[in-house]
Parts: C-alpha cells; sequence; structure tokens
C-alpha cells in the first residue's frame, strides 16, 4: 500500500501541477492573460448573478397564445383538408373558429360520413417529444357532433397542455441564441415550473434592452400584399378570406396599414443569416439577410411571378417593409429598410439570427443586482472561506502534529484543483457554490481524520509504525469512498432537481468529493510514504 512506483509518483504531482495551472488564471490580469501563449490555459471562473450583479428575469410563456396559434393552424387544416377536390366533391356551409372549437356546417348530412373519415388524420394522437410512451399519444384534437350535419372539433386541454411543455422548451433555446448573440458570459437559462423560465445574465447592466431583446416574438414571413382590395376597405367591410389587415411601420408607404395573406410565401425560419449593415445610397441602417437554398429558390419563383406586385417584410404581425417587386430576386439574399438606428438594426438581426418565440412571453419579475451588492458577497465568501481554512489548519496541526501539516498540504492542493476544475468547465460561481467549497474543506480532512485514527489504534495494537500506516491507509479506504459516495449521490439530485443557487452549491460540492478523494487518500498517502 505505501510502495509507488517513480511513474506512478510523477504522475500523481503531475495532476496537482495540472489543477495549479488550471487554476493560475484566476490570479491574472486579463491583459496578461492574452499576451500568454495560446496552448498555456485562460479560462477563469465565471462569477454569478450573485457575486457579480447583472440581470435576473422572469417569464411567463402564454397559453392562451398557444392554443389561439393552435385552433388557426386547425381551422387551416379542416378548410384545406375538405377544399381538396382530388378526393371528390364535398359540399360545405361554413367553417368557423371559436374558442376552442372549429365548426364545420356540411350542405347535405349525408356528406357527415365522408367529411369524418376525410378529416380523420386530425385525431390522430401525437406523441410527446422527449418520451419513451412509444405508439401511445396525446389526443389533441376531440370530435364532437351536436347536430345532424355539423361537425365539432374542440381543442383538448392535455393537447394544449404538451404544446405549451414544447412551446417552454423551445422557447429556452430561442432564449440562449439571443443573449449569447448580445455578447454576455455564462447566462443561466432555464425552466421554472410549467410555463415558467428563469433568465439570468451576469454582467450585464441594461435590463430594458434586455428585456427588448428577449421579449420580441420575432416571428418573421414574407406575405403577399392584396391587389384586390386596399386595407381601408377590408377594415371597413371584410378582409377576403385567407386575408388579414395588420399595421405598418413602414415610414415610406405612407399606409398605417396593410392587407396581406395569412399563410406566409417564404417563412422566417428559411433564413440562415441576418446582418446590420447601412445602405450605400443613403447610409442609413438596414438589415441584410440571406436565405437557405431551399427558400432562395422559392423566393425567386415567387418573385418572378410576381412582378410589378407589392410584398410584405412582416414582424410579429407588424408591417416593416412593403416594397413592390421590380425584378426576380433570384440570389437568394436582399436587405431591409426602415426607421432603424444602429442598435435597433443590430438587434433586429440578433432576432433574425436567434429565431422566433414560439408563443409571446409576458415578464412577471424583474430584479437588477448591483455590482457593489456583490463585492459585498465575495468579500463575505472570502473572509467565510479565510476563517473556515485557518481553523481547520489549527484543528489539524493541534491534533496531528506533522500528520497534520501533510493533511493541510493535501487541502491546500484540494482547494486548487477545484479553483481549477471549474475553470476547465466553465461552471458559474455562485454564493452557494462557495458554501460548497468550504464545506468541502471539512469534508477533506475528515477523510485524513478517518486514516489517522486508524493508524493510532493500529499503533496501540503493537504494530510497527510502517505497518500501522500502511494498514491504516488500506482499512479506511472503503469507509472513505461509503461516506463519500452517498454524499455525492445526494449532490447529483440537487443538481438535477434544484434551481440555479441549488445547482451552484450542487457542482462545487461534486467536484470537492472527487478532489478531496484524490488529495486525501493519493496525495496524503504519497506524502506520508516520502516521509
Amino acid at each position: 500500500m505505501l510502495h509507488f512506483t517513480k511513474a506512478k509518483m510523477i504522475a500523481i504531482f503531475l495532476a496537482v501541477l495540472f489543477g495549479i495551472s488550471l487554476a493560475s488564471p484566476n490570479m491574472l490580469s486579463q491583459s496578461t492573460l492574452d499576451a500568454l501563449p495560446d496552448f498555456m490555459p485562460k479560462s477563469k471562473v465565471s462569477l454569478g448573478l450573485d457575486l457579480q450583479g447583472g440581470v435576473h428575469l422572469q417569464v411567463k410563456v402564454e397559453r392562451k397564445d398557444i392554443a389561439e396559434e393552435r385552433l388557426e393552424n386547425l381551422e387551416s387544416d379542416v378548410r384545406s383538408q375538405m377544399r381538396d377536390r382530388t378526393q371528390g366533391p364535398l359540399g360545405y356551409g361554413g367553417i368557423r373558429a371559436a374558442g376552442d372549437t372549429v365548426t364545420v356546417r356540411l350542405l347535405k348530412p349525408e356528406d357527415a360520413g365522408p367529411a369524418k373519415q376525410r378529416l380523420a388524420s386530425l385525431l390522430d394522437p401525437v406523441v410527446p417529444t422527449g418520451t419513451l410512451l412509444g405508439g401511445l399519444g396525446i389526443v389533441e384534437v376531440e370530435l364532437n357532433e351536436p347536430s345532424v350535419g355539423v361537425l365539432e372539433y374542440k381543442l383538448t386541454d392535455e393537447g394544449i397542455d404538451e404544446r405549451l411543455r414544447s412551446a417552454v422548451s423551445q422557447s429556452i433555446e430561442v432564449i440562449r441564441r439571443r443573449v449569447d448573440e448580445l455578447g454576455t458570459t455564462e447566462p443561466i437559462i432555464q425552466r421554472q415550473g410549467v410555463d415558467r423560465i428563469i433568465v439570468q445574465v451576469p454582467g450585464f447592466d441594461d435590463p430594458e434592452r434586455l428585456k427588448e431583446v428577449i421579449g420580441t416574438t420575432a416571428k418573421l414571413g414574407f406575405h403577399e400584399v392584396s391587389d384586390t382590395m386596399s386595407a381601408a376597405d377590408a377594415l371597413a367591410n371584410r378582409p377576403p378570406v385567407g386575408f388579414k389587415v395588420i399595421p405598418s411601420s413602414d415610414p415610406e408607404g405612407g399606409e398605417p396599414n396593410v392587407l396581406i395573406e395569412k399563410a406566409p410565401k417564404i417563412p422566417g425560419e428559411g433564413l440562415v443569416d441576418a446582418q446590420p449593415g447601412f445602405d450605400q445610397r443613403t447610409n442609413e441602417p438596414i438589415v441584410t439577410f440571406r436565405f437557405d437554398n431551399k427558400n432562395a429558390q422559392r423566393f425567386c419563383k415567387y418573385s418572378s411571378a410576381n412582378v410589378g406586385k407589392r410584398f410584405a417584410i412582416v414582424l410579429d404581425d407588424t408591417s416593416i417593409s412593403a416594397p413592390v417587386i421590380r425584378d426576380a430576386i433570384c440570389g437568394g439574399s436582399g436587405q431591409i429598410s426602415g426607421n432603424f438606428t444602429a442598435q435597433s438594426a443590430n438587434d433586429l438581426a440578433v432576432l433574425m439570427r436567434a429565431g422566433a418565440l414560439p408563443a409571446e412571453i409576458t415578464f412577471v419579475e424583474e430584479r437588477t443586482v448591483g455590482p457593489g451588492l456583490g463585492l459585498d458577497s465575495i468579500n463575505a465568501g472570502k473572509f467565510a472561506s479565510v476563517v473556515a481554512g485557518i481553523l481547520v489548519i489549527i484543528f489539524m496541526l493541534m491534533a496531528y502534529g506533522l500528520l497534520g501539516i501533510i493533511a493541510n498540504i493535501a487541502l491546500a492542493a484540494n482547494i486548487i484543483i477545484i479553483i481549477g476544475l471549474l475553470s476547465l468547465i466553465g461552471a458559474t460561481l455562485t454564493l452557494p457554490g462557495i458554501a460548497g467549497i468550504v464545506l468541502t474543506m471539512g469534508m477533506a480532512v475528515d477523510a485524513n481524520v478517518l486514516i489517522y485514527e486508524r493508524i493510532f489504534e493500529e499503533k496501540r495494537a503493537g504494530r510497527s509504525l510502517v505497518q500501522a500506516i500502511d494498514t491504516g491507509f488500506r482499512q479506511a479506504l472503503g469507509t472513505i469512498l461509503d461516506a463519500n459516495i452517498t454524499t455525492l449521490i445526494a449532490a447529483f439530485i440537487l443538481f438535477y432537481l434544484g434551481s440555479g443557487p441549488i445547482k451552484g452549491f450542487a457542482v462545487t460540492l461534486a467536484i470537492g468529493i472527487l478532489t478531496s478523494v484524490f488529495t486525501a487518500f493519493t496525495l496524503t498517502r504519497l506524502l506520508v510514504t516520502l516521509w
């Protein structure tokens, strides 16, 4: 147990040196790190919101928007299926969506059977994303027949709830991409409950801009503008079937509203890039965009067939530009001009690159943590760590003498390796994380106490010093592993079930457990062997 080959000794010391090298960037300024060669570690521990200040937001994904959009899609599906003449003629008197139901009134009651067969696919169950239900699924639409010749397709609460869960997951990814585009480091974005998302952006000092970037739905689409009726006439009477009136923010158009086709000719999902820029003629801020190959071909085909007609670039049900197609646009790229500033053009490009939110979100909580409060937390954490470390060191020296010095050396290596690993994995250090490090100090020397007490027991039993040390390390290993494995399990549970601060504590605790087993047992055993 006390025998170490030279290769093993070198490997242990190299592991400690590697941990020291990973932790060393935290002691250097950013300018010094930039001057270092690329092969050297440069990552620092990222400080959380409670340590360096920043913005904390809680947003809610609106369930009613999910239900309204799902009802609109259901109405569109019902209408397209009933109009499908390839399946034979089938007359209906009207299709109307209201509340959570789409109602189909047939001209002939005897057509109810063929109509239900034609619309049967709408009743198919949907398998929830990320589940292991196999062939089972959630029924999103139910069919009722309140009277002869009338079919009602009703959205179920279970289906809307599943759409809401999916929308929250998608919103998390979209918000993450948007926040990353702002150039911030280590944002914390996670689900809370069924319909809420926590957004924490450390070091960001402009909450209003963050809310504007996060809160914009950014549903982009390229729609045909009606040339048969003006928006004013549509508001005075009724828009044609499949068309709707939306407001316009285009200062050059001179129209307060635009009548557009509901379904976009080119959806915003077809964009692959968007960048802010300046118009070479007017030097005004613009946003340039580029389609993927499939949608570039669609836009080329559409623009070729509609030269002289207008199309609207629609963002969140507002026309930001409605130009006339002068020539076929086949390059797969274009530009959006409007009443932009440099920052608003940049923010729009960020939104277009990140993608659209699946539903509208509202802000239900906002907190801004100042850097002064974060500095106080850092100082308090430093003070607590220093006091805890000094007390542990004094106790080990008084209780075990020379062996206590070895334990304290291993403890110092343990803390340095923890900081190095936090820097390596890019973990965010929070105030609870500092508490986890302080707790690790006690747990690390606890392993040394178990080993040393076992050594003393063996010495009192009459064994020689070498035999007592060998037996003490060997017999204490099982107890050390059992104690640390159970604590590690608790740390994993805290990480997967806890929120942000609890996760920060769990991360440092778990890393501290792994490093303490190495330093308190392996490194200590090597140092005792050398002595």
